[in-house]
């Protein structure tokens, strides 16, 4: 080739050495920065997918941090609440003593009537400063609100957990489908002598709270023989009365005190058989010595809830509440209805790497104020644990021993409840959201460190390739651009 305007060999060369400078410059960047994918023109579907996969470790990242979080928000709770409960078990012990009054003074009952006092004051103090870095946990901060609850129908509202929609608000309709019942037996007044006891007979009498018997001789009228079950009822958890209370020749009904399939009342003859002694299942029934109680069964939501006594209780991930049903709406018809709305409030912890109702969890912590738990019917009047201070309705110096140990009793149960259910939280949502999102993150940083990162075997060896090129690239251009010269031998 004699021609020296267009050195085309020269041109090859520079376009491949270019290319190997090129390739050696990739390799040198991602072995110096231990990435594959250092810009989008390295590979730019890879690097929409690794994009993604850092955002969702983050997510997760902070995710694990937040349910870490929560955990510490509610081991401090459950820290309190168990203060809380020794108060309460110490002020059992000081009820129970008091109420030996055949062996304790009344300069006793007052002393532990004031450590009583005490004692209240120390837990409602306790509800009024449990915190964790300035948030309030037991003084009603983290309690669901709720607006329109008809006290005539409900007496007591206790939500858990509630998922809110769009609107804020959830709307709670309650509605019974089968009423409660006591435990309920007949004895006839018609058999032998109208309206009284032909022969003699001894009565068993048993129910929830325990047995009892009773003699009665013949001729004793039905309205006495009521009058005598009556006397026991706070050791049988039995009631009689007339069906009607004119008429003693309408029959007795046996009642268990309470609501429930926990209730029973059980009614039969002991020694010898009296001839006229007919214990029936209802009147015109049929022969039976024991019937149980029904819970209430209502539907929540559309859900169906449930019952135990009076009480419902609905546990779905969207709404978690209990409910206190009033006596009168407990047992009304099927199909009577009440509703009330949950406004707001409830602790929200975010669990999940994104924003949704499916990746937060809601968690309603009641206040535990003296004012605000061990509520319990008395009379027809719901007492909380303030009341068995000194000058209220259920102090020791009232003498209302039965009253404050039922709601001490209460008030018991309630924190016991509520410190199961916060570990029950803790157990089975936090700690398990915690492995499974390290679990996850895992997996996510193997993918996009799979795809983002260098191979630092195959890249020295590419390197090496091109090093090699680059160089002989650089050789071949040099001879390229020399061999023109030859022409200048045709000139000698």
């Amino acid at each position: 080739m004699a021609r020296i305007n267009t050195n085309v060999p020269s041109l090859i060369a520079q376009n491949n050495l270019g290319r190997s400078s090129s390739d050696l410059s990739v390799r040198l960047q991602r072995l110096s920065t231990g990435l594959r994918i250092n810009r989008g023109a390295d590979d730019p579907a890879g690097l929409i997918v690794s994009e993604r996969l850092r955002s969702e470790m983050k997510g997760i990242d902070q995710a694990i941090d937040n349910s870490e979080r929560a955990s510490s928000v509610i081991a401090t709770a459950e820290g309190y609440l168990a203060e809380v409960a020794d108060l309460l078990n110490s002020v059992k012990s000081l009820v129970v003593e008091a109420a030996n009054t055949g062996g304790v003074s009344e300069e006793e009952i007052e002393a532990n009537q004031l450590e009583i006092d005490s004692a209240i004051e120390s837990i409602t103090r306790i509800s009024n400063t449990a915190s964790f870095a300035g948030l309030q946990l037991l003084n009603g901060n983290l309690e669901y609100t709720t607006s329109a609850v008809d006290a005539a129908d409900i007496d007591g509202v206790r939500v858990n957990g509630a998922q809110f929609g769009p609107s804020g608000l959830i709307n709670v309709d309650v509605e019974i489908v089968d009423p409660a019942e006591t435990a309920s037996l007949f004895l006839d007044g018609n058999s032998g002598t109208p309206g009284v006891l032909t022969s003699a007979v001894t009565m068993e009498i048993a129910g929830s709270l325990g047995v009892q018997s009773i003699s009665f001789a013949s001729g004793t009228a039905m309205s006495a023989v009521a009058a005598a079950v009556n006397t026991l009822s706070e050791t049988t958890g039995v009631t009689a009365s007339l069906v009607d209370a004119a008429d003693q020749t309408s029959g007795l009904v046996f009642n268990s005190t309470d609501y429930g399939s926990d209730s029973f009342v059980s009614v039969r003859q002991i020694g010898s058989n009296a001839a006229d002694f007919n214990v029936l299942d209802a009147q015109g029934g049929t022969a039976t010595q024991r019937d149980n109680g029904v819970d209430v069964t209502a539907v929540i939501n559309g859900v169906l809830a449930t019952g135990d006594g009076l009480d419902v209780s609905l546990k779905t991930p969207s709404l978690s509440v209990d409910l206190n049903l009033d006596q009168s709406f407990a047992t009304a018809a099927p199909n009577t209805s009440s509703a009330f709305t949950i406004t707001g409030g409830g602790a929200q912890f975010q669990l999940g790497p994104s924003i949704s109702a499916t990746q937060s969890v809601g968690l309603g912590i009641q206040s535990v104020a003296a004012t605000r738990i061990g509520g319990s019917d008395v009379g027809g009047v719901r007492y909380f644990l303030d009341s068995i201070a000194s000058g209220k309705d259920n102090s020791l110096v009232s003498g209302n021993y039965d009253e404050a140990s039922d709601i001490l009793d209460q008030a018991i149960t309630e924190i016991s409840v509520m410190r199961g259910r916060l570990g029950a939280f803790e157990r089975n949502t936090l700690q398990t959201n915690v492995r499974s999102l390290q679990i996850g993150l895992e997996n996510i940083t193997a993918s996009e460190s799979k795809i983002r990162d260098t191979d630092f075997a195959a890249e020295t060896a590419k390197l090496t390739r091109a090093q090699i090129l680059n160089q002989a690239g650089t050789s071949v251009l040099a001879t390229a651009n020399s061999s023109a010269q030859n022409v200048l031998a045709l000139l000698q």
